[in-house]
């Protein structure tokens, strides 16, 4: 199999022209015709990310987030995305990206989500044109309290801090809105549908305090958000290319409780 093989398949799903505009997804470093058949799937392309496809013999990485987002004018290796370039280059290691393309699939990064929440039915918070669209909405299987909610949260997103507000209507938590990453420009949206939690991440105080208790709304973290994006990718390639998950993919924020 080569890297254009695997490209094609992910794209199948998340076609580039379906990414934001101000994205850059896709191919960011490396040959189309690369012979492909170790494939490591992670969320950030890092150092210790591609050390570790050296090692395990991988010449391709698939990753959510670019390596390559504002572009670079030198590449000597000042900088993360510079160093990583440059070892990518020096070990002939192809790199490839989702991001936005896999956000706006319905059963891309939110529907992951929401799977692992429980939710098996669930649509597009807010659709644009061609069935697509960003973030999910749907119902548990059961209600739940808040607390056990904040507890579903963390133990399914693994995470050990959640930055929360209480809706002032306090009522059982069953219908959810979920947006991948940074998905505060949705609140509305899930307001205006009756959600009773809206879970995403990157919230600033003042758009948390202009939620005014109209619904609970939960930040559980960036990379905790879209961490379950390489199953994704895992499931549309393992019966094609063997596929492993990055030992050395975590989160570079630390929380000091």
């Amino acid at each position: 199999m080569t890297a254009n093989d695997v490209i094609n398949i992910i794209e199948s799903v998340a076609p580039l022209s379906q990414q934001e505009g101000w994205d850059n997804s896709g191919l960011q470093i490396g040959v189309r015709d690369t012979e492909v058949a170790r494939v490591l799937l992670c969320t950030d392309i890092t150092e210790e990310v591609l050390q570790e496809a050296v090692e395990k013999n991988c010449r391709m990485i698939v990753s959510h987030h670019p390596l390559l987002f504002r572009g670079l004018k030198t590449i000597e290796g000042n900088t993360r995305p510079e160093r990583c370039a440059i070892m990518a280059i020096r070990h002939n290691i192809v790199l490839y990206s989702s991001h936005t393309a896999m956000d706006v699939w319905l059963h891309g990064v939110s529907g992951r989500m929401a799977k692992k929440l429980g939710i098996k039915q669930y649509q597009i918070l807010s659709p644009a044109a061609g069935n697509v669209g960003l973030g999910v909405i749907g119902n548990l299987p059961y209600e739940l309290s808040l607390q056990d909610f904040l507890e579903l949260l963390k133990t399914v997103f693994q995470t050990p801090v959640i930055k929360y507000v209480e809706a002032a209507e306090k009522k059982p938590v069953r219908k959810v809105a979920l947006c991948g990453g940074a998905g505060c420009d949705l609140m509305e949206e899930a307001i205006a549908q009756q959600a009773d939690a809206f879970v995403s991440a990157d919230f600033k105080y003042h758009e948390l305090q202009s939620v005014d208790g109209r619904c609970n709304a939960f930040d559980i973290g960036h990379f905790e958000s879209e961490q379950f994006t390489k199953e994704i990718f895992r499931e549309l390639l393992q019966d094609k290319v063997e596929c492993i998950f990055a030992e050395s993919d975590r989160s570079p924020v630390k929380i000091y409780v």
